[in-house]
């Protein structure tokens, strides 16, 4: 008899995990259309895209042919370092000089030795392929703090992309290291992790220079939870990184380090613009153009801190005093107000780039649902969001670029960037409260 109970008992333990997995399926289907629409079922739907997207991208791989543009100048580039050449004037590539800062030279050596000093392009290709999943998940994991997008969108920032599989894992570019490195700090910043946080940022620069376009988003974010005196020792992370790991750059060369790594004025060849073909060439090169580029970017970054981020209805030089100090009592930054301040500040300076080359989609391709479905607008319905992230999509697998593609681009980014600031202010409702009641 006892003997029949413990195996009944074993059959009731054996039966309790598949009515579980039973019960959750079928909860699942009767709720199919909340799944596909609410942010809270936004890890479930990643889980299953991640593991759709392992298959596609491994397929692709396989599947596609690798084209050749820039790993073999990285490899040569490295492998100047690796012979004793500090001297970044010296440096030079199959397709130019080093135009990089020191951290893309240290995490491209480790791939250097990886891929059998860079010949094993197929390791290559699986190493980013990882790097490609690790992206999505720290990208995943932003957007169900946010809790602001609805799941079915995931599918065309996943499986719906050829040219972002094409920059990870067919073209092996340094732009994807920078940016899952980028989302990595973002999410130690939703932490709460400021100081390890800008320390991965400060990493993610020192691969490629286009993170600094974060940059304004997060020192705003500094000033308003720290005030200046509190924000300085995260700075000095951010400084003093850069400092270590440019060092023998810098002992042997730091004006040609300085020079060619941290380059704001580098020309780009106008027939690989995805952004300003429209425009005469001779207009594109033109400094002034450039010049009137930089001061719209200021302006609008400007006009976005004093209107839409600042959040306590104080002056904006408030956020130099400590937060105690301040008329307003000091509120915790909501994931929300991080993660729409920075993406917001990296789309600005999208906008106003000089020009933009094809890999540089991944710059902002990740942030795009956000920016799209973040921001409550009744005009915006969720076809015409989709088609906005098609026509961006289109704009950016057109090859060459054309004149209709590049204007359709800056059509796009027109209708994100009022929907930014055409969307709900971020004060807070005591704020509102205490203006009533005075």
């Amino acid at each position: 008899m006892a003997a029949g109970l413990r195996k009944r008992g074993r059959e009731g333990s054996a039966a309790q995990p598949g009515g579980f997995c039973r019960h959750w399926l079928q909860r699942a289907w009767q709720e199919r259309r909340l799944l596909l629409r609410e942010p809270r079922y936004t890890l479930l739907v990643a889980s299953c895209l991640c593991l759709a997207e392992v298959g596609i991208t491994f397929w692709v791989i396989h599947r596609v042919a690798y084209t050749e543009i820039d790993w073999k100048a990285y490899m040569t580039q490295v492998e100047g370092v690796i012979n004793g050449t500090y001297d970044y004037t010296q440096l030079q590539g199959d397709t130019g000089p080093l135009v990089y800062p020191a951290g893309f030279v240290y995490i491209f050596m480790g791939l250097y030795y990886a891929t059998g000093q860079g010949t094993n392009i197929r390791m290559a290709q699986h190493i980013f392929a990882v790097l490609y999943l690790a992206t999505l998940l720290l990208v995943f994991l932003i957007y169900h703090q946010t809790c602001k997008v609805p799941p079915f969108v995931f599918f065309f920032m996943c499986c719906a992309s050829y040219r972002v599989h094409s920059i990870f894992v067919l073209r092996l570019f340094n732009d994807p290291v920078a940016m899952a490195l980028l989302f990595l700090s973002i999410n130690l910043f939703l932490a709460q992790r400021w100081g390890w946080g800008c320390l991965f940022f400060s990493l993610a620069v020192s691969v490629k220079m286009n993170v600094l376009l974060f940059a304004p988003g997060l020192l705003f974010l500094l000033l308003t939870q720290f005030g200046f005196h509190g924000a300085l020792p995260k700075l000095g992370i951010c400084a003093v990184l850069q400092l270590v790991l440019g060092l023998p750059f810098l002992l042997e060369n730091p004006v040609g380090y300085l020079s060619r790594s941290f380059d704001l004025g580098r020309q780009f060849l106008f027939r690989w613009t995805v952004n300003w073909r429209f425009l005469p060439e001779a207009l594109f090169l033109h400094r002034a153009f450039h010049l009137a580029l930089l001061a719209a970017h200021l302006s609008l970054l400007a006009l976005f801190a004093l209107c839409r981020w600042h959040r306590t209805g104080e002056s904006i030089l408030s956020l130099l005093k400590d937060p105690s100090k301040r008329k307003v009592p000091p509120q915790p930054l909501t994931p929300n107000q991080i993660v729409s301040t920075l993406f917001t500040s990296n789309f600005i300076g999208i906008c106003f780039s000089r020009s933009l080359h094809y890999q540089f989609y991944v710059w902002y391709f990740h942030t795009l649902p956000y920016l799209l479905w973040a921001t409550p607008a009744g005009w915006l319905t969720h076809l015409l969001r989709l088609l906005v992230l098609g026509l961006i999509e289109l704009s950016w697998n057109t090859y060459p670029s054309t004149s209709c593609s590049s204007a359709a681009l800056h059509v796009c980014h027109a209708v994100i960037l009022l929907q930014l600031w055409l969307g709900p202010q971020p004060f807070p409702k005591s704020v509102r409260h205490r203006r009533k009641a005075h």
